[in-house]
């Protein structure tokens, strides 16, 4: 679903706007590290992997993913992702999911930005709540989430796979009036 007026990103420096297909070979270039994806259930083998997200936010559906660029203002340069999947309109909830380049860690830009776009979701897109899942090894994720006063809410056992495993997942959920 395109995604019309993106949110401010909270970080000096950074912006949001529509990921665009023309991102793939910067998205990928840092998704192919296997540091960025280890605790996360990506699996990419190639940039054509990533046609069918773009073919989903070309989707006109409103139960489709939204997916929004997080773009050094001072290089123009794609460092990382967020949006929801998992859209539900009849209960108004959405699973949130983010990514950034290496380079960007650890400098509270992803928490920044999970905040900011936690936030809007709920005025722009009338969410009742916004769940993450992190897989139990991605503290640092969990940590995001925490900070943004995401709650945890369980362990998710065997919930997705990863590469090819079952994996558990912690559950956090965010509500619109938390």
């Amino acid at each position: 679903m395109k995604i019309l007026s993106a949110p401010q990103s909270g970080c000096p420096g950074l912006s949001l706007r529509q990921l665009e297909r023309s991102d793939s070979p910067s998205w990928y270039a840092y998704l192919s590290n296997p540091d960025v994806v280890r605790h996360t259930s990506w699996n990419l083998q190639s940039e054509t992997d990533l046609l069918p997200m773009f073919d989903a936010l070309d989707s006109e559906l409103s139960s489709s993913i939204r997916r929004l660029a997080i773009v050094s203002d001072l290089a123009g340069e794609l460092i990382g992702t967020i949006g929801f999947h998992t859209v539900s309109d009849i209960n108004r909830t959405a699973e949130i999911a983010y990514d950034l380049a290496p380079d960007y860690w650890g400098r509270g830009i992803a928490s920044a930005v999970c905040s900011a776009v936690t936030e809007w979701s709920f005025s722009a897109f009338g969410f009742v709540r916004v769940q993450g899942t992190v897989l139990e090894t991605n503290s640092g994720s969990a940590r995001v989430l925490q900070k943004c006063r995401y709650r945890y809410e369980g362990l998710l056992r065997s919930y997705r796979m990863v590469r090819g495993i079952p994996g558990n997942f912690q559950l956090y959920a965010r509500l619109n009036d938390d």
